[in-house]
């Protein structure tokens, strides 16, 4: 986890390596090569990647695709840019972006929150499941977040899928009249009342997916940095710089 903060850290630290634009020339190419050679690609948007000669592909695959601007080759992967003797992901840095306005984006009705004490200094939004081992252990962590300022929020990420026992078990404690409780009930193992609602939990099942989101517990920082696995209190709260 160590590795994860310093590498935050030094993706803030970093100066611009260059932003993709609009294309201008190659783009009907691209799309309609790409329609012929991958069925069903969705592509949203094409532009100009910080190699010249290679165009940035963004589709429903969660993977970028660098293509010529013919579109007869291509490379799918990482992109990394150097400055210096400093090296930075541009394909994890866009991926923040991403993740950072798809957050800003989700209602505060539509998340489970454990509001900091007193002054927020941070907030985090954590993609979790009920039955996960490493969910539960971050969940008793929360208290200890929230004195130190930290609100955490959480979006159902149910990792057996839509209908399953975490799902349902999930739905239960959102539509419950005090869900802060009925979630730390169902992560310590409690049966709660099975209950239903109009709920977004299916919704943010697959934002996570959109997300690149593979496991949980799964922590997203405001500036859209993601933070697999578990982590403890005083050690995020050290990465965040409020320790």
């Amino acid at each position: 986890m160590r590795n994860v903060f310093k590498k935050a850290a030094l993706y803030a630290s970093l100066l611009a390596v260059g932003v993709a634009g609009s294309v201008t020339a190659g783009e009907k190419e691209i799309r309609a090569m790409l329609a012929k050679a991958v069925p069903g690609l969705q592509i949203s948007r094409v532009s100009e990647s910080e190699i010249k000669g290679l165009y940035l592909v963004e589709s429903n695959n969660q993977q970028e695709l660098y293509v010529n601007a013919e579109g007869t080759y291509m490379i799918a992967g990482e992109l990394y840019g150097v400055q210096g003797n400093q090296l930075a992901n541009l394909t994890e840095k866009r991926r923040d972006v991403l993740r950072k306005e798809k957050i800003a984006g989700v209602a505060q009705k539509d998340k489970i929150v454990f509001p900091a004490k007193g002054q927020t200094k941070a907030r985090i939004a954590v993609f979790t499941d009920i039955d996960c081992g490493y969910c539960r252990k971050l969940h008793n962590e929360v208290p200890r977040m929230n004195e130190l300022g930290i609100e955490v929020s959480y979006l159902g990420y149910p990792r057996s899928g839509i209908g399953r026992d975490s799902y349902k078990k999930y739905v239960s404690a959102y539509c419950a009249k005090d869900n802060r409780q009925a979630l730390t009930d169902a992560k310590n193992g409690k049966q709660i009342q099975s209950l239903d609602c109009k709920n977004p939990v299916a919704e943010q099942y697959e934002l996570g997916q959109i997300l690149g989101i593979s496991g949980t517990p799964a922590i997203i920082l405001e500036d859209g940095t993601l933070i697999p696995g578990y982590v403890e209190a005083d050690r995020l709260a050290q990465g965040l710089g409020l320790l």
